[in-house]
């Protein structure tokens, strides 16, 4: 079943907010943003045209939840503190820059405003939090779920290792395809943010993770479809939600909480700033274009040098 389901986002909006969103999606899909990204802005117009016709405290809003062009920055900020009150500061950026995207369409491709309601709204402030990270022996309490010969053991181990070892996020891991793996050169071709393709080398534990999968995929009844990851059962692949399910499910039997994709994403990252490898090769192999993550994961990583630091050099304890 697909990600996005226009009826489903647009449920409850009035015609003329679903008309305006079914446009734009349609600018969007021609523009080939992933479906991913397709979702999360067209989620956060409806979002705010809900808001606006069942919560909003202003009286005058009932035109703009018939109406996207008569959304105001009063509007757009009043629904951005619902967001932080109601959710949390990080979800309430994510519809900022949704907002922000759908106004500039109706401003720039439409010519349907003469002014952007986002123009003068502030981005929420993020509270500054250490990123998470999983340790070695967390790892391997996670892939000691694994030991075995069956299918699910050998699958299960080889997603486990590829994202440990690569850093690539849940659905890159999870929509690769057979072709994407070349056991030759032990590499891996990802599909990234934005259409953006790159290929990173993996380690030998993960090929052979990889390669005693595949033999074992070989025998799956599903073996002729083109996706990398097969279902336990069925003929079916192993959608990235399914990988996301298996992530946690492992992580409860090791004993720990919390695990998904993305803490191998963080390890990755903050690992090879500790190190002080060079910050341009980071954001290729993670299929990165800003500057901002690799300072967030910088900051984790200067928070345990600095750590180590004073625990070596042992400032007052002397005294």
């Amino acid at each position: 079943m697909p990600l996005l389901d226009l009826d489903k986002i647009t449920a409850g909006l009035s015609t003329t907010w679903s008309g305006f969103l079914r446009d734009w999606d349609r600018s969007l899909r021609s523009g080939n943003y992933p479906e991913t990204t397709r979702y999360n802005y067209l989620l956060a117009a409806a979002q705010l045209g809900r808001y606006l016709g069942e919560y909003s405290p202003d009286p005058d809003a009932d035109d703009a939840a018939e109406d996207p062009l008569e959304v105001t920055r009063a509007h757009v900020e009043a629904f951005q503190a619902w967001m932080i009150e109601t959710r949390s500061a990080s979800t309430a950026l994510n519809k900022h820059k949704g907002l922000q995207q759908f106004f500039k369409w109706l401003l720039l491709e439409e010519g349907e405003i003469d002014r952007s309601p986002m123009e003068r709204v502030r981005q929420p402030k993020m509270p500054q939090k250490l990123v998470p990270v999983i340790r070695d022996e967390e790892t391997t309490k996670v892939l000691g779920t694994c030991r075995g010969k069956e299918f699910v053991q050998l699958r299960d181990e080889a997603i486990i290792r590829l994202y440990c070892n690569t850093g690539a996020r849940l659905s890159e891991v999870g929509n690769l395809m057979l072709d994407d793996i070349d056991l030759t050169t032990e590499s891996v071709h990802y599909h990234g943010k934005g259409s953006k393709d790159r290929r990173v080398r993996f380690g030998p534990k993960t090929a052979r993770a990889v390669s005693r999968y595949l033999r074992a995929r070989a025998k799956h009844k599903a073996a002729d479809l083109p996706d990398l990851w097969l279902a336990e059962r069925g003929v079916r692949p192993l959608a990235p939600n399914g990988i996301k399910i298996m992530l946690k499910r492992r992580g409860l039997a090791a004993g720990l909480a919390k695990v998904h994709a993305h803490r191998w994403r963080h390890t990755f990252a903050h690992e090879w700033k500790r190190a002080g490898a060079d910050t341009g090769d980071l954001m290729l192999l993670l299929g990165w274009t800003s500057q901002e993550m690799p300072r967030r994961y910088g900051a984790s990583a200067a928070a345990e040098r600095a750590q180590e630091t004073h625990q070596r050099i042992g400032v007052g304890d002397d005294v």
